[in-house]
């Protein structure tokens, strides 16, 4: 059939089993939006207040369900309001394809109105971008991003299309769903060798991320750490691998990570790292991190490796596939002793646990973890908020925890949790703060005309909370630009957009709240005052190693 290119890309899209969008329209997009409304019964759109948080909506959704989120932007300031959320999609390796509309091809490089090189501008932070001239190869550069959005380490895609391309026609036949690259594995020599080595171990950890929930390797994982009898512990991106419950499971290790999972790694004399980078926040000083130890380290893409610290094993593979050749190798054991020490830390974090009563930040997220489902989705902004949900969310399904590990992107949540919403067809949380729901908060707009069931839990501490926790331990108390003194009444506002909320200052209220919130069928909004001087700890100094942890204020 002769179509449209604009009927194309909508029609493209429909077969390769996107259902729904996220975007904002404008005037080099208004044929692709068009073709929307053409095609409202098979694939629906949801209009954000803001590019960025479309961008974060179809980041959300990836997360939550595995696919590729899709995202529409008309030219110009629309496709640089992407910007930030296509770096968080690509630092994080989320499947995500942008979809933006550009000037005629006539007008390109005449500085014509809302002209922007985009994929120019977006090239460090994408896998792939396209810059369509042609219409007659519109269809197959949308599947071929869809195909390198999903294979391989996972990444934002970006396709810039003109506007007479979108109104061009050509002969358009449907296709079958694009599959990602056939995973592979590590080469054989490669498996063989770090399989010798974690059979000598005698003190093994296992350091898992992101990569583990990419490549579905969850089952083969827990074999492995069964098979060498091997605590467990993770990066922020790894919590949303396994349930927190899992027994082996020390925890998120690295800056602000559980003390146990931190030491563990510290003292194994082996570390087996599935899926994961080894960024400052997870090494602290590097030349004296995992002194004592070699790394076995197994990761989709071959420039991780040995990137930051030195591996002993490197495997360049697909993770699924090369742990089902590794684990026919490994030997069984048990070591006794080495559960010893680790009951020890274990013994040491209950110690200093934080035990106090009332509305502290740990009761808040225990308090929430009675009120979540299996397949709710919680996702957090950026702070201190987003440490204390990661030490104490308790997470039961993968693909259930939802954050900016890489770029750290405050007012990310917001539109991640819509995007959740969207994908699992279930009530999402948003973990947030006063700091980050003020950059997010116009998306209250969004939840309300879409009623998405949404439950936005506020730590209002009415600061910068990492910031001024920094400057606290830092920076001699020098509170500079983080009080921020602002008179907002997160309830009015949320009320004022059409949603409900309420204000709790007491756990008891808070246990209310909740209930409340998970029984109404649309957003709200719960403002929760902490006090501002909370920490979150431990906290590794900065170019610390983990003998510098600090548990307590003091130490």
């Amino acid at each position: 059939m002769v179509l449209s290119g604009a009927d194309i890309v909508i029609k493209t899209l429909i077969e390769q089993g996107c259902n729904v969008v996220f975007g904002y329209p404008g005037g080099q997009v208004l044929d692709i939006y068009d073709s929307l409304y053409k095609y409202s019964d098979e694939i629906k759109h949801v209009l954000t207040a803001h590019e960025q948080g479309a961008a974060h909506g179809a980041d959300g959704y990836a997360r939550a369900t595995g696919r590729v989120g899709v995202v529409i932007s008309t030219s110009g300031p629309g496709a640089t309001n992407l910007v930030t959320g296509i770096a968080t999609a690509h630092l994080d390796s989320i499947p995500v394809v942008a979809i933006c509309g550009n000037v005629p091809t006539t007008q390109i490089g005449t500085d014509s109105f809302q002209e922007i090189d985009i994929t120019g501008i977006t090239l460090p932070i994408t896998k792939h971008n396209y810059f369509v001239s042609n219409v007659k190869e519109l269809a197959n550069t949308i599947r071929e991003a869809f195909r390198i959005a999903q294979s391989g380490r996972p990444g934002p895609v970006l396709i810039d299309i003109p506007k007479d391309v979108q109104v061009a026609t050509c002969e358009y036949t449907c296709a079958e769903a694009v599959q990602a690259d056939e995973p592979m594995a590590a080469k054989d020599i490669r498996i063989e060798q770090a399989a010798e080595y974690i059979n000598m171990a005698k003190e093994p950890y296992i350091y898992f991320g992101g990569g583990v929930v990419s490549s579905n390797a969850q089952e083969e994982m827990l074999a492995l750490a069964e098979l060498i009898d091997a605590p467990m512990g993770c990066s922020l991106m790894g919590l949303s691998a396994i349930p927190t419950n899992t027994p082996r499971f020390l925890g998120m290790q690295g800056m602000h990570g559980h003390y146990s999972s931190s030491m563990a790694m510290n003292k194994a004399d082996c570390i087996i790292a599935l899926g994961v980078r080894f960024n400052d926040r997870v090494t602290g000083d590097r030349k004296r991190f995992a002194e004592r130890t070699k790394i076995v380290h197994i990761d989709v893409d071959g420039s991780e490796l040995s990137k930051n610290v030195n591996a002993g094993y490197c495997m360049r593979g697909d993770l699924k596939a090369t742990l089902k050749k590794l684990l026919p190798l490994i030997n069984e054991s048990k070591k006794p002793d080495w559960w010893k020490k680790i009951d020890k830390l274990r013994k040491k974090e209950l110690d200093s646990r934080d035990n106090r009563e009332g509305l502290t930040p740990k009761n808040i997220i225990e308090k929430l973890n009675f009120y979540i489902g299996e397949n709710t989705a919680v996702a957090t902004d950026v702070g201190q908020h987003q440490m204390w949900t990661a030490q104490s969310l308790e997470v039961k399904k993968t693909r259930r925890f939802l954050t900016s590990g890489g770029l750290g992107t405050m007012g990310y949540g917001l539109g991640a949790a819509m995007g959740a919403a969207a994908g699992t067809g279930e009530r999402s949380v948003l973990v947030t703060s006063d700091g980050s729901f003020g950059m997010s908060l116009n998306e209250l707009a969004t939840a309300v005309s879409y009623n998405i069931p949404v439950v936005i839990l506020i730590m209002n501490n009415g600061v910068l909370g990492m910031v001024r926790q920094w400057q606290t331990l830092f920076f001699n108390k020098h509170y500079s630009s983080s009080v921020l003194n602002r008179k907002t009444d997160f309830v009015a506002v949320a009320k004022a957009f059409g949603a409900l909320g309420e204000r709790v200052e007491s756990i008891e209220a808070l246990d209310t709240a909740l209930k409340n919130a998970f029984e109404y069928n649309g957003p709200y909004v719960i403002d929760c005052v902490i006090d501002k001087d909370e920490l979150v700890l431990p906290m590794l100094p900065p170019s610390g190693s983990m003998d510098d942890i600090i548990v307590k204020v003091g130490e």
